[in-house]
């Protein structure tokens, strides 16, 4: 369940849940059935619904709020198997990261792209694809993500 995991104080898991080679802040609450990749941060005091997907590469930052069923992805041109026919594995793609900042909330549902980054106290609503980045304080919807409003600052 947790193996090479670096787990804060106070976090907790409610488990069926796989994490490995992740990195956990205090106070952080993981819901059942999700999965967290190796190289992936999360920071103090996130709820993590259940049935999310954080794969490797993503990086959370403190107060975030992300939704059940939430996807997030890493790799931009994804494929089984490489051009001479032979299955790819962990070195035949490009990772790309994605950035989550402080106190963003991503709704159910919504799928998130690689190579994003949420702007602080963004706001993703349900079921919403988020192609490009989001400013921080900004609320965007729909397939593809698009800006609902910006609140001021």
């Amino acid at each position: 369940m947790v193996k090479g995991t670096i787990l804060g104080e106070k976090v907790e898991i409610y488990e069926p849940v796989n994490v490995y080679g992740a990195e956990i802040g205090d106070m952080t609450k993981i819901g059942a059935f999700v999965e967290i990749q190796s190289m992936v941060k999360i920071g103090s005091k996130c709820k993590i619904s259940s049935h999310t997907f954080i794969c490797s590469g993503v990086q959370i930052e403190d107060e975030v709020f992300i939704g059940h069923g939430v996807m997030f992805t890493n790799d931009k041109y994804p494929h089984a198997c490489n051009a001479n026919g032979s299955l790819k594995s962990g070195n035949d793609y490009v990772m790309e990261h994605t950035f989550v900042r402080k106190g963003a909330s991503i709704g159910s549902g919504a799928v998130i792209l690689p190579g994003i980054e949420i702007g602080e106290g963004a706001t993703i609503g349900a079921g919403a694809v988020v192609t490009k980045n989001v400013r921080a304080h900004t609320t965007v919807i729909g397939n593809p993500a698009k800006d609902l409003k910006r609140e001021k600052t």
